[in-house]
Protein backbone atom coordinates (compact mmCIF):
# COMPACT_ATOMS: atom_id res chain seq x y z
CA UNK A 1 0.00 0.00 0.00
CA UNK A 2 1.06 3.52 -0.95
CA UNK A 3 2.42 5.28 2.19
CA UNK A 4 0.77 8.32 2.18
CA UNK A 5 -2.63 7.33 0.42
CA UNK A 6 -5.04 10.00 1.07
CA UNK A 7 -2.88 12.75 2.43
CA UNK A 8 -2.96 16.52 1.34
CA UNK A 9 0.74 18.07 1.17
CA UNK A 10 1.89 21.25 0.44
CA UNK A 11 6.00 21.30 -0.45
CA UNK A 12 7.88 24.56 -0.50
CA UNK A 13 10.41 24.78 -3.21
CA UNK A 14 9.20 22.12 -4.97
CA UNK A 15 10.26 23.55 -8.46
CA UNK A 16 13.70 21.97 -8.21
CA UNK A 17 15.96 20.06 -6.14
CA UNK A 18 14.78 18.11 -3.05
CA UNK A 19 11.40 19.95 -3.25
CA UNK A 20 10.84 18.61 -6.56
CA UNK A 21 12.18 15.45 -5.43
CA UNK A 22 9.98 14.91 -2.66
CA UNK A 23 6.60 16.09 -4.31
CA UNK A 24 7.01 13.60 -7.23
CA UNK A 25 7.99 10.41 -4.83
CA UNK A 26 4.95 12.16 -2.44
CA UNK A 27 2.87 11.64 -5.60
CA UNK A 28 3.70 8.36 -6.05
CA UNK A 29 2.93 6.95 -2.50
CA UNK A 30 -0.62 7.86 -3.05
CA UNK A 31 -0.32 11.72 -1.60
CA UNK A 32 -2.39 14.94 -3.88
CA UNK A 33 0.73 17.63 -4.00
CA UNK A 34 -0.07 21.70 -3.56
CA UNK A 35 3.85 22.38 -5.55
CA UNK A 36 4.85 25.86 -4.10
CA UNK A 37 7.67 27.75 -6.00
CA UNK A 38 8.36 31.21 -6.99
CA UNK A 39 9.40 30.33 -10.20
CA UNK A 40 5.64 29.62 -11.30
CA UNK A 41 6.24 28.15 -14.76
CA UNK A 42 8.19 25.54 -13.19
CA UNK A 43 5.68 24.56 -10.42
CA UNK A 44 3.62 24.14 -12.86
CA UNK A 45 5.11 21.52 -15.02
CA UNK A 46 6.22 19.86 -11.65
CA UNK A 47 2.57 20.07 -10.59
CA UNK A 48 1.01 18.65 -14.12
CA UNK A 49 3.96 15.43 -13.90
CA UNK A 50 3.06 14.35 -10.68
CA UNK A 51 -0.90 15.17 -10.59
CA UNK A 52 -0.84 18.17 -8.31
CA UNK A 53 -1.28 21.66 -8.27
CA UNK A 54 1.41 24.18 -8.63
CA UNK A 55 1.22 27.59 -7.03
CA UNK A 56 3.45 30.76 -6.52
CA UNK A 57 4.87 31.62 -3.65
CA UNK A 58 7.60 34.24 -2.61
CA UNK A 59 7.94 32.45 0.91
CA UNK A 60 10.10 35.76 2.55
CA UNK A 61 6.53 37.80 1.90
CA UNK A 62 3.98 37.06 4.58
CA UNK A 63 1.24 37.87 2.20
CA UNK A 64 2.46 35.97 -0.40
CA UNK A 65 2.24 33.07 1.77
CA UNK A 66 -0.74 33.42 2.92
CA UNK A 67 -2.40 33.58 0.10
CA UNK A 68 -0.63 30.34 -1.81
CA UNK A 69 -1.31 28.37 1.80
CA UNK A 70 -4.78 29.22 1.30
CA UNK A 71 -5.13 28.38 -2.26
CA UNK A 72 -3.22 24.94 -1.36
CA UNK A 73 -5.56 24.20 0.92
CA UNK A 74 -8.39 25.04 -0.66
CA UNK A 75 -7.80 23.06 -3.95
CA UNK A 76 -6.36 20.47 -1.93
CA UNK A 77 -9.19 20.26 -0.08
CA UNK A 78 -7.44 20.88 4.02
CA UNK A 79 -4.19 19.77 4.56
CA UNK A 80 -2.53 17.09 6.76
CA UNK A 81 1.25 17.80 6.22
CA UNK A 82 3.65 20.28 5.34
CA UNK A 83 7.55 20.10 3.75
CA UNK A 84 9.62 23.42 3.80
CA UNK A 85 12.26 22.95 1.04
CA UNK A 86 12.40 26.39 -0.21
CA UNK A 87 15.85 27.84 0.44
CA UNK A 88 18.55 29.56 -1.04
CA UNK A 89 22.66 29.25 -0.40
CA UNK A 90 25.14 32.08 0.66
CA UNK A 91 28.43 30.96 0.78
CA UNK A 92 30.74 33.88 1.67
CA UNK A 93 31.99 34.55 5.54
CA UNK A 94 31.79 37.31 7.32
CA UNK A 95 33.40 39.94 6.27
CA UNK A 96 32.26 39.33 2.81
CA UNK A 97 28.68 39.05 3.64
CA UNK A 98 26.73 42.19 2.79
CA UNK A 99 24.02 42.72 5.83
CA UNK A 100 21.15 42.57 3.20
CA UNK A 101 22.86 38.91 1.50
CA UNK A 102 22.50 38.17 5.70
CA UNK A 103 19.08 39.28 5.71
CA UNK A 104 17.64 37.93 2.44
CA UNK A 105 19.24 34.52 3.75
CA UNK A 106 17.18 34.73 6.77
CA UNK A 107 14.28 35.43 5.59
CA UNK A 108 13.81 32.66 3.03
CA UNK A 109 15.71 29.84 5.15
CA UNK A 110 14.17 30.85 8.26
CA UNK A 111 11.37 32.86 8.58
CA UNK A 112 10.07 31.87 5.34
CA UNK A 113 10.00 28.46 7.40
CA UNK A 114 7.96 30.16 10.29
CA UNK A 115 5.63 31.98 7.66
CA UNK A 116 4.71 28.77 5.97
CA UNK A 117 3.78 26.57 8.88
CA UNK A 118 2.23 29.20 10.86
CA UNK A 119 0.14 30.27 7.44
CA UNK A 120 -0.93 26.56 7.31
CA UNK A 121 -1.72 26.00 11.36
CA UNK A 122 -5.09 26.17 11.09
CA UNK A 123 -5.13 23.62 8.30
CA UNK A 124 -3.22 21.25 10.09
CA UNK A 125 -4.67 21.21 13.02
CA UNK A 126 -8.24 20.34 12.17
CA UNK A 127 -6.20 17.00 10.03
CA UNK A 128 -6.40 14.14 12.47
CA UNK A 129 -2.79 13.58 11.90
CA UNK A 130 -0.33 16.07 10.56
CA UNK A 131 3.18 16.84 9.98
CA UNK A 132 5.80 19.08 9.42
CA UNK A 133 9.02 18.43 7.84
CA UNK A 134 11.43 21.36 7.54
CA UNK A 135 14.93 20.97 5.97
CA UNK A 136 17.98 21.99 7.89
CA UNK A 137 21.04 21.06 6.80
CA UNK A 138 24.36 19.04 7.89
CA UNK A 139 26.12 22.55 8.62
CA UNK A 140 23.30 23.54 10.84
CA UNK A 141 24.44 20.73 13.24
CA UNK A 142 28.08 21.37 12.62
CA UNK A 143 29.89 23.94 10.46
CA UNK A 144 32.49 22.53 7.92
CA UNK A 145 35.08 25.58 8.21
CA UNK A 146 34.95 29.17 7.51
CA UNK A 147 32.59 31.02 5.25
CA UNK A 148 28.69 30.37 4.63
CA UNK A 149 27.70 32.41 7.51
CA UNK A 150 24.33 33.35 6.65
CA UNK A 151 23.81 30.09 5.38
CA UNK A 152 24.54 28.45 8.83
CA UNK A 153 23.00 30.69 10.92
CA UNK A 154 19.45 30.29 8.72
CA UNK A 155 19.68 26.43 8.91
CA UNK A 156 20.91 26.27 12.57
CA UNK A 157 17.64 28.52 13.41
CA UNK A 158 15.85 25.95 11.41
CA UNK A 159 16.74 22.92 13.47
CA UNK A 160 16.00 25.09 17.07
CA UNK A 161 12.85 26.70 15.61
CA UNK A 162 11.87 23.12 14.56
CA UNK A 163 12.46 21.40 18.24
CA UNK A 164 10.36 24.27 19.35
CA UNK A 165 7.54 23.64 17.28
CA UNK A 166 7.42 20.10 17.82
CA UNK A 167 7.20 20.85 21.61
CA UNK A 168 4.14 23.33 21.01
CA UNK A 169 2.16 21.40 18.88
CA UNK A 170 2.39 17.99 20.01
CA UNK A 171 0.65 15.86 20.06
CA UNK A 172 -1.66 16.71 17.37
CA UNK A 173 1.44 17.45 14.77
CA UNK A 174 4.51 15.81 14.59
CA UNK A 175 7.46 18.63 13.48
CA UNK A 176 11.11 17.13 12.63
CA UNK A 177 13.68 18.40 10.49
CA UNK A 178 15.90 16.85 7.79
CA UNK A 179 19.73 17.48 7.42
CA UNK A 180 20.93 16.91 4.21
CA UNK A 181 25.25 17.06 3.46
CA UNK A 182 25.77 17.86 0.01
CA UNK A 183 23.40 17.44 -2.34
CA UNK A 184 23.98 17.33 -6.08
CA UNK A 185 20.86 19.86 -7.17
CA UNK A 186 21.40 23.40 -8.94
CA UNK A 187 22.11 25.06 -5.81
CA UNK A 188 25.21 23.38 -5.90
CA UNK A 189 26.43 22.66 -9.35
CA UNK A 190 28.72 25.77 -9.19
CA UNK A 191 31.26 23.83 -6.69
CA UNK A 192 30.21 20.40 -6.89
CA UNK A 193 32.29 19.17 -9.81
CA UNK A 194 35.56 20.27 -11.40
CA UNK A 195 35.99 21.44 -14.95
CA UNK A 196 36.22 17.39 -15.21
CA UNK A 197 32.76 17.04 -13.78
CA UNK A 198 34.16 15.33 -11.32
CA UNK A 199 33.46 15.57 -7.40
CA UNK A 200 35.44 18.34 -6.40
CA UNK A 201 37.98 16.27 -4.29
CA UNK A 202 38.41 18.01 -1.12
CA UNK A 203 34.34 17.94 -0.79
CA UNK A 204 34.33 14.25 -1.15
CA UNK A 205 37.41 13.66 1.40
CA UNK A 206 34.62 15.29 3.81
CA UNK A 207 31.84 12.22 3.54
CA UNK A 208 32.10 8.23 4.39
CA UNK A 209 30.47 7.83 1.57
CA UNK A 210 32.90 9.95 -0.42
CA UNK A 211 30.07 11.53 -2.51
CA UNK A 212 27.10 13.79 -2.86
CA UNK A 213 23.53 12.43 -2.35
CA UNK A 214 21.04 13.06 -4.68
CA UNK A 215 17.68 14.47 -4.08
CA UNK A 216 15.77 11.43 -4.02
CA UNK A 217 17.66 10.11 -0.88
CA UNK A 218 16.82 13.27 0.70
CA UNK A 219 13.68 12.75 -0.37
CA UNK A 220 13.33 9.22 1.02
CA UNK A 221 14.37 10.78 4.81
CA UNK A 222 11.32 13.10 4.19
CA UNK A 223 8.95 10.63 3.23
CA UNK A 224 10.10 8.27 6.22
CA UNK A 225 9.03 11.07 8.46
CA UNK A 226 5.91 12.18 7.21
CA UNK A 227 4.38 8.65 6.83
CA UNK A 228 3.28 6.47 9.63
CA UNK A 229 6.17 4.41 10.04
CA UNK A 230 7.50 7.54 11.79
CA UNK A 231 4.18 7.69 13.88
CA UNK A 232 6.30 7.86 17.36
CA UNK A 233 8.97 10.56 15.96
CA UNK A 234 9.23 14.20 16.59
CA UNK A 235 11.59 16.80 17.47
CA UNK A 236 14.29 15.26 15.79
CA UNK A 237 17.07 16.94 13.61
CA UNK A 238 18.06 13.82 11.41
CA UNK A 239 21.14 13.91 9.14
CA UNK A 240 21.19 12.68 6.25
CA UNK A 241 24.79 13.56 5.23
CA UNK A 242 26.64 10.53 3.98
CA UNK A 243 28.56 10.09 7.35
CA UNK A 244 30.21 13.60 6.99
CA UNK A 245 29.64 13.67 11.07
CA UNK A 246 28.43 10.99 13.13
CA UNK A 247 26.30 12.60 15.52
Amino acid sequence: MARLTGRRILVTGGASGIGRATAALFAREGATVAVLDRAADAAALVAREIGGHGITVDVADPTSVDAAVNAAAAVLGGLDGVVNAAGILSSSGIADTAPDVFARTLAVNLTGTFLVVRAALRFLQAAPAATIVNIGSGVGLLPTGPGSIAYVASKGGVIAMSKAMALELAPAIRVNVVCPGLVETAMTEGFLRNAAGEVTPDLAARYALKRPATPEEIAAAILFLTSDEASFVTGIALPVDGGRTFH
